[in-house]
Protein backbone atom coordinates (compact mmCIF):
# COMPACT_ATOMS: atom_id res chain seq x y z
CA UNK A 1 0.00 0.00 0.00
CA UNK A 2 1.21 3.50 -0.86
CA UNK A 3 -0.42 6.49 0.86
CA UNK A 4 -0.04 9.72 -1.10
CA UNK A 5 -1.26 13.14 0.07
CA UNK A 6 -1.44 16.50 -1.71
CA UNK A 7 -1.90 19.91 -0.08
CA UNK A 8 -1.54 23.54 -1.08
CA UNK A 9 0.01 25.06 2.04
CA UNK A 10 -0.35 28.77 1.29
CA UNK A 11 3.03 29.05 3.02
CA UNK A 12 4.93 26.29 4.81
CA UNK A 13 5.68 28.42 7.85
CA UNK A 14 2.00 29.32 8.22
CA UNK A 15 0.87 25.69 7.83
CA UNK A 16 3.51 24.47 10.28
CA UNK A 17 2.22 26.92 12.89
CA UNK A 18 -1.25 25.37 12.48
CA UNK A 19 -0.21 21.81 13.30
CA UNK A 20 0.80 20.34 9.94
CA UNK A 21 3.69 18.27 11.28
CA UNK A 22 1.66 16.73 14.09
CA UNK A 23 -1.03 15.74 11.59
CA UNK A 24 1.57 14.14 9.32
CA UNK A 25 2.96 12.19 12.26
CA UNK A 26 -0.54 10.79 12.89
CA UNK A 27 -1.49 10.02 9.30
CA UNK A 28 1.93 8.68 8.18
CA UNK A 29 1.77 9.11 4.39
CA UNK A 30 4.52 7.61 2.25
CA UNK A 31 4.76 10.93 0.40
CA UNK A 32 3.10 14.32 0.66
CA UNK A 33 3.15 16.68 -2.32
CA UNK A 34 3.02 20.33 -1.30
CA UNK A 35 2.31 23.47 -3.29
CA UNK A 36 2.83 27.15 -2.49
CA UNK A 37 5.55 26.51 0.06
CA UNK A 38 6.47 30.21 -0.30
CA UNK A 39 10.01 29.83 0.98
CA UNK A 40 13.64 29.67 -0.15
CA UNK A 41 16.47 27.26 0.55
CA UNK A 42 17.66 29.35 3.50
CA UNK A 43 14.25 29.11 5.15
CA UNK A 44 14.26 25.32 4.88
CA UNK A 45 17.74 24.60 6.22
CA UNK A 46 17.58 23.28 9.75
CA UNK A 47 13.83 23.79 10.01
CA UNK A 48 11.92 22.16 7.17
CA UNK A 49 14.49 19.67 5.82
CA UNK A 50 12.30 16.97 7.35
CA UNK A 51 8.71 16.84 8.57
CA UNK A 52 7.48 13.97 10.75
CA UNK A 53 10.33 11.76 9.58
CA UNK A 54 9.81 12.52 5.89
CA UNK A 55 12.68 13.99 3.87
CA UNK A 56 11.89 17.12 1.89
CA UNK A 57 12.79 17.87 -1.73
CA UNK A 58 12.03 21.29 -3.19
CA UNK A 59 11.63 23.41 -6.31
CA UNK A 60 11.76 27.01 -5.16
CA UNK A 61 10.53 30.04 -7.06
CA UNK A 62 13.14 32.67 -7.82
CA UNK A 63 10.80 35.30 -6.38
CA UNK A 64 10.79 35.31 -2.59
CA UNK A 65 7.55 34.44 -0.83
CA UNK A 66 6.00 33.09 -4.01
CA UNK A 67 4.83 29.72 -5.30
CA UNK A 68 7.27 26.82 -4.86
CA UNK A 69 6.56 23.10 -4.56
CA UNK A 70 7.91 20.26 -2.44
CA UNK A 71 7.62 16.54 -1.90
CA UNK A 72 8.31 14.94 1.47
CA UNK A 73 8.99 11.21 1.28
CA UNK A 74 10.00 8.27 3.44
CA UNK A 75 11.45 6.53 0.35
CA UNK A 76 14.74 7.57 -1.26
CA UNK A 77 14.21 8.59 -4.91
CA UNK A 78 16.48 7.41 -7.67
CA UNK A 79 16.36 10.89 -9.22
CA UNK A 80 14.95 14.35 -8.51
CA UNK A 81 13.77 16.56 -11.39
CA UNK A 82 13.03 20.21 -10.62
CA UNK A 83 11.13 21.92 -13.43
CA UNK A 84 9.77 20.54 -16.69
CA UNK A 85 11.95 22.46 -19.13
CA UNK A 86 9.90 25.66 -19.35
CA UNK A 87 11.89 28.85 -19.80
CA UNK A 88 8.99 30.84 -18.33
CA UNK A 89 7.51 28.69 -15.58
CA UNK A 90 10.47 26.82 -14.12
CA UNK A 91 11.54 30.13 -12.57
CA UNK A 92 8.23 30.15 -10.68
CA UNK A 93 8.85 26.82 -8.93
CA UNK A 94 5.84 24.91 -10.23
CA UNK A 95 7.02 21.35 -10.91
CA UNK A 96 8.95 18.78 -8.90
CA UNK A 97 9.27 15.12 -9.88
CA UNK A 98 10.70 12.34 -7.75
CA UNK A 99 11.59 9.20 -9.67
CA UNK A 100 11.57 5.76 -8.08
CA UNK A 101 13.02 3.56 -10.79
CA UNK A 102 13.87 -0.12 -10.59
CA UNK A 103 14.86 -2.58 -13.34
CA UNK A 104 11.22 -3.68 -13.44
CA UNK A 105 9.44 -0.32 -13.32
CA UNK A 106 9.79 3.41 -13.91
CA UNK A 107 7.57 5.44 -11.58
CA UNK A 108 7.33 9.13 -10.71
CA UNK A 109 5.54 11.17 -8.06
CA UNK A 110 5.02 14.78 -9.15
CA UNK A 111 4.01 17.87 -7.21
CA UNK A 112 2.77 20.71 -9.41
CA UNK A 113 1.21 24.10 -8.82
CA UNK A 114 -0.66 25.38 -11.86
CA UNK A 115 -0.92 29.17 -12.22
CA UNK A 116 -4.01 31.02 -11.12
CA UNK A 117 -5.57 33.47 -13.52
CA UNK A 118 -7.63 35.31 -10.94
CA UNK A 119 -5.21 38.24 -10.60
CA UNK A 120 -6.08 39.55 -14.06
CA UNK A 121 -5.95 38.92 -17.77
CA UNK A 122 -2.14 38.89 -17.86
CA UNK A 123 -2.07 35.99 -15.41
CA UNK A 124 -4.89 34.20 -17.21
CA UNK A 125 -2.85 34.32 -20.40
CA UNK A 126 0.14 32.98 -18.45
CA UNK A 127 -2.08 30.17 -17.20
CA UNK A 128 -3.05 29.27 -20.77
CA UNK A 129 0.63 29.26 -21.75
CA UNK A 130 1.40 26.93 -18.85
CA UNK A 131 -1.35 24.54 -19.92
CA UNK A 132 -0.02 24.58 -23.48
CA UNK A 133 3.47 23.70 -22.25
CA UNK A 134 2.70 21.13 -19.58
CA UNK A 135 0.31 19.04 -21.69
CA UNK A 136 2.93 17.75 -24.19
CA UNK A 137 5.37 17.25 -21.32
CA UNK A 138 2.92 14.97 -19.53
CA UNK A 139 2.15 13.15 -22.79
CA UNK A 140 5.85 12.53 -23.35
CA UNK A 141 6.30 11.39 -19.76
CA UNK A 142 3.40 8.97 -20.05
CA UNK A 143 5.18 7.35 -22.98
CA UNK A 144 8.14 6.39 -20.82
CA UNK A 145 6.91 5.89 -17.23
CA UNK A 146 3.97 5.66 -14.86
CA UNK A 147 3.29 8.64 -12.64
CA UNK A 148 0.91 10.33 -10.25
CA UNK A 149 0.79 14.10 -10.52
CA UNK A 150 -0.56 15.70 -7.37
CA UNK A 151 -1.31 19.34 -7.18
CA UNK A 152 -3.38 22.46 -7.15
CA UNK A 153 -4.49 22.59 -10.78
CA UNK A 154 -6.58 25.75 -10.22
CA UNK A 155 -9.36 24.36 -12.42
CA UNK A 156 -12.71 22.91 -11.40
CA UNK A 157 -13.39 20.44 -14.18
CA UNK A 158 -17.14 19.93 -14.07
CA UNK A 159 -20.26 21.52 -12.61
CA UNK A 160 -20.19 19.07 -9.71
CA UNK A 161 -16.72 20.39 -8.77
CA UNK A 162 -17.82 23.75 -7.37
CA UNK A 163 -20.80 25.11 -5.50
CA UNK A 164 -21.69 28.17 -7.56
CA UNK A 165 -20.93 26.87 -11.04
CA UNK A 166 -23.55 29.02 -12.76
CA UNK A 167 -22.05 32.23 -11.43
CA UNK A 168 -18.46 31.24 -12.23
CA UNK A 169 -18.71 30.32 -15.90
CA UNK A 170 -16.82 33.48 -16.89
CA UNK A 171 -14.32 33.33 -14.03
CA UNK A 172 -10.81 31.92 -13.99
CA UNK A 173 -10.82 28.35 -12.75
CA UNK A 174 -14.07 27.45 -14.50
CA UNK A 175 -13.62 28.94 -17.96
CA UNK A 176 -14.75 26.77 -20.89
CA UNK A 177 -11.20 26.69 -22.27
CA UNK A 178 -9.77 25.47 -18.96
CA UNK A 179 -12.41 22.80 -18.54
CA UNK A 180 -11.89 21.65 -22.14
CA UNK A 181 -8.17 21.32 -21.40
CA UNK A 182 -8.96 19.03 -18.47
CA UNK A 183 -11.35 16.95 -20.56
CA UNK A 184 -8.69 16.54 -23.25
CA UNK A 185 -6.11 15.54 -20.64
CA UNK A 186 -8.34 12.71 -19.44
CA UNK A 187 -10.16 11.66 -22.60
CA UNK A 188 -7.41 12.02 -25.21
CA UNK A 189 -4.32 12.18 -22.99
CA UNK A 190 -5.21 8.89 -21.37
CA UNK A 191 -4.71 10.10 -17.81
CA UNK A 192 -7.08 9.46 -14.91
CA UNK A 193 -8.70 11.82 -12.41
CA UNK A 194 -8.20 9.45 -9.48
CA UNK A 195 -10.69 11.08 -7.12
CA UNK A 196 -13.44 10.86 -9.74
CA UNK A 197 -12.39 7.30 -10.52
CA UNK A 198 -13.23 6.49 -6.89
CA UNK A 199 -16.04 9.00 -6.32
CA UNK A 200 -17.75 9.71 -9.66
CA UNK A 201 -20.86 11.38 -8.24
CA UNK A 202 -19.73 13.25 -5.13
CA UNK A 203 -20.42 17.00 -5.04
CA UNK A 204 -20.07 19.08 -1.84
CA UNK A 205 -17.83 16.52 -0.11
CA UNK A 206 -15.33 16.78 -2.98
CA UNK A 207 -14.33 20.41 -2.43
CA UNK A 208 -10.71 21.13 -1.49
CA UNK A 209 -10.58 24.95 -1.53
CA UNK A 210 -12.69 27.72 -0.03
CA UNK A 211 -12.36 31.46 -0.51
CA UNK A 212 -11.42 33.48 2.55
CA UNK A 213 -14.16 35.93 1.63
CA UNK A 214 -17.57 35.87 3.23
CA UNK A 215 -18.47 32.60 4.91
CA UNK A 216 -17.34 30.26 2.16
CA UNK A 217 -15.85 27.71 4.57
CA UNK A 218 -18.77 27.81 7.01
CA UNK A 219 -21.28 27.39 4.18
CA UNK A 220 -19.10 24.93 2.22
CA UNK A 221 -19.09 27.18 -0.85
CA UNK A 222 -16.06 25.42 -2.25
CA UNK A 223 -14.19 24.27 -5.32
CA UNK A 224 -12.39 21.04 -6.17
CA UNK A 225 -9.02 22.38 -7.31
CA UNK A 226 -6.64 19.74 -5.95
CA UNK A 227 -6.11 16.54 -7.92
CA UNK A 228 -4.35 13.24 -8.21
CA UNK A 229 -3.79 12.71 -11.95
CA UNK A 230 -2.36 9.28 -12.74
CA UNK A 231 -1.46 6.96 -15.56
CA UNK A 232 -4.01 4.13 -15.82
CA UNK A 233 -1.90 1.32 -14.28
CA UNK A 234 -1.42 3.34 -11.09
CA UNK A 235 -4.95 4.76 -11.06
CA UNK A 236 -6.39 1.27 -11.22
CA UNK A 237 -4.66 0.43 -7.93
CA UNK A 238 -6.36 3.32 -6.06
CA UNK A 239 -8.27 1.88 -3.11
CA UNK A 240 -9.61 4.80 -1.08
CA UNK A 241 -9.60 8.59 -0.90
CA UNK A 242 -10.09 11.12 1.87
CA UNK A 243 -10.27 14.90 2.12
CA UNK A 244 -9.32 16.03 5.61
CA UNK A 245 -11.36 18.93 7.00
CA UNK A 246 -11.21 18.55 10.79
CA UNK A 247 -8.24 20.93 10.98
CA UNK A 248 -7.32 23.78 8.66
CA UNK A 249 -3.68 24.20 7.68
CA UNK A 250 -4.45 26.60 4.80
CA UNK A 251 -7.36 27.63 2.57
CA UNK A 252 -7.01 24.19 0.91
CA UNK A 253 -7.72 20.76 2.43
CA UNK A 254 -5.32 17.83 2.07
CA UNK A 255 -6.47 15.07 -0.26
CA UNK A 256 -5.08 11.57 0.30
CA UNK A 257 -5.35 8.48 -1.87
CA UNK A 258 -4.32 4.97 -0.84
CA UNK A 259 -2.83 3.08 -3.78
CA UNK A 260 -2.21 -0.63 -4.08
CA UNK A 261 1.38 -0.35 -5.26
CA UNK A 262 4.54 -0.19 -3.18
CA UNK A 263 7.96 1.37 -3.70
Amino acid sequence: MFKLTSLNLNGIRSAASKGLEAWLAKTTPDCICLQEVKCQAGDVLGRFDHLAGLKGHFHFAEKKGYSGVAIYTRHEPSDVVAGFGSSEFDAEGRYLELRFDTPARKLSIISSYFPSGSAGEHRQQAKFRFLDEVEPHLASLRGTRDFVLCGDVNIAHKEQDLKNWRGNRKNSGFLPEERAWMTKLFDQGGLVDVYRHLQPDTTEAAYTWWSNRGQAWAKNVGWRLDYHVATPPLAQTARAESIYKLERFSDHAPITVDYGFAL
